[in-house]
């Protein structure tokens, strides 16, 4: 923007609702919000956090500033750091300038003041400072192009519309849609939902309740996809957003009651999946399927969705608490064992919400859930498909995750170890080195000295076992029959 170089389009979408809605600014500027900015969020977020000095959230959801240095006679820009904030020749925070409280003559000369308490300046040297200065403050009116879309422009068009003008940026989804409108509509939603994604991340103090848990932190798209489940029983969000504008998807008219009467839904919806008891009675669930934390877990999305099924037995069909959890286990142990959601998710969820429809008490619901695993789980599976399954060479293997999960539901010991399975895999250990360790019971160069150099036979889940890290070290790459009767 110093050079004059253009930055790019900025994208808008008209709301396309009437603007009773929170308003955005200060005292008499206050504005109510008509446009939904589809492409270059980023770009004005960061010149207004610079500009006006305001913190920015990051990807933690920790406020900090963005300091960004400049130094006048170079004319080139930096991020502040302790060398630069210490270096007269620089102006180490380039808001200041644009404060309302100082004047901008005052700025320009109080910087040569202090650069002279240093060196002699020559008024070439000042000159060149001044108009530096004077050009990064123009840049308060620096022209940007913007582009309006139409209120009657569909999401699957705006999101074609994007990808077709920034084919760098990322490709929009119905949830970047659905959070964007509840910006606008229902800000204190969105705040909740990214207040508990953020306390999700890190224990919370003096041990008050919160969402932090040890296996996931989840994001708030993650968390919209189970309201949604929960109170529209949908999986696909390509409606949920139109049906949140007020849009009735058959005469395609805009109505403010239909809009109020989805987002009661909506509201309902999350309240419950935000309720911090039905969050970690959850977690009962995944425990009872034998898995202890986040390190067996290949698909967060496999535990967003049968949160959401959890949540839809409790709510909607009343199914008892004991035989909800041993119901959802089962089905989240299948769930992870074959990878039940790792390809065409929405696709997948939308078949299992389909299968609880026109059901109405907990007796149906359960044995849905039974019957399906059932079908999933038959003899010519464990016969035949997690063999096949089971015949690689990935380190994160759903199948060789879900033994694991068997070995701490059994009790099992860890390989030449007293100690547990389950107890070695507690999360709640952190250490420089992992308590227990993946050891190849014929080590790599040993293979590799008898002629057997595939890494798919040598990573095979077979030729693993789970050991304590010092026993791992001191197995090292010897053959069995010089490990083996030491060690047992």
């Amino acid at each position: 923007m110093y050079r004059g170089y253009p930055i790019g389009y900025l994208l808008f979408w008209e709301n396309g609702l009437p603007g009773e809605h929170r308003v955005m600014g200060m005292n008499k500027k206050q504005k109510a919000p008509s446009l939904l900015i589809v492409d270059g969020q980023q770009r004005l977020t960061a010149l207004y956090a610079v500009i006006k000095g305001i913190p920015v959230v990051d990807k933690d959801y920790s406020k900090r500033p963005i300091r960004i240095a400049f130094h006048p006679q170079e004319q080139v820009f930096e991020v502040a750091n302790p060398a630069i904030q210490r270096d007269p020749e620089w102006i180490s925070d380039i808001s200041l300038l644009w404060d309302p409280s100082s004047s901008h003559y005052r700025f320009v000369k109080d910087f040569i003041e202090r650069l002279r308490k240093t060196r002699n300046i020559s008024e070439q040297e000042v000159e060149i400072i001044s108009d530096a200065i004077d050009r990064l403050y123009s840049l308060q009116s620096y022209p940007l192009t913007a582009l309006e879309i139409s209120s009657s422009v569909d999401e699957e068009q705006v999101a074609d519309i994007f990808v077709r003008i920034n084919s760098q940026g990322k490709s929009l989804n119905q949830a970047d849609f659905i959070l964007t409108l509840m910006s606008v509509v229902w800000d204190e939603g969105r705040a909740e939902l990214e207040r508990f994604c953020r306390e999700a991340k890190k224990p919370s103090e003096n041990n008050r309740p919160s969402s932090y848990n040890h296996y996931i932190q989840p994001s708030p798209d993650q968390l919209l996809r189970v309201s949604v489940a929960l109170g529209f029983r949908w999986a696909r969000l390509e409606h949920v957003y139109s049906l949140l504008r007020g849009k009735d998807l058959q005469t395609k008219v805009f109505s403010e009651e239909q809009r109020d009467r989805q987002f009661k839904f909506l509201r309902e919806a999350q309240a419950y999946t935000l309720d911090l008891q039905n969050w970690h009675e959850f977690f009962k669930v995944i425990r009872m399927s034998g898995y202890p934390g986040s390190q067996l877990i290949t698909s967060q999305l496999a535990l967003v969705y049968t949160y959401a099924l959890w949540l839809i037995g409790k709510r909607g069909f009343h199914v008892a608490p004991h035989r909800l959890r041993k119901a959802l286990a089962s089905w989240s142990f299948m769930v992870a064992l074959t990878g039940r959601y790792t390809e065409g998710t929405e696709s997948r969820m939308e078949q299992d919400l389909a299968m609880f429809r026109g059901l109405e008490d907990p007796e149906q619901f359960v044995e849905v859930l039974n019957r399906q695993i059932d079908a999933v789980l038959t003899e010519d599976y464990w016969e035949f498909t997690l063999t096949n399954d089971l015949a690689t060479a990935s380190a994160r293997s759903t199948g060789q995750f879900a033994y694991y999960a068997a070995l701490c539901l059994l009790d099992a010991q860890v390989l030449y170890s007293k100690m547990k399975v389950s107890e070695l895999l507690d999360p709640s250990i952190r250490a420089p080195k992992a308590a227990i360790e993946r050891h190849h019971l014929f080590p790599r160069k040993y293979l590799q000295s008898i002629g057997i150099g595939e890494r798919r036979d040598i990573n095979q889940v077979a030729n693993y076992a789970l050991v304590e890290w010092n026993d791992n070290v001191f197995i090292s790459d010897r053959a069995p029959k010089l490990y083996a009767l030491e060690l047992e």
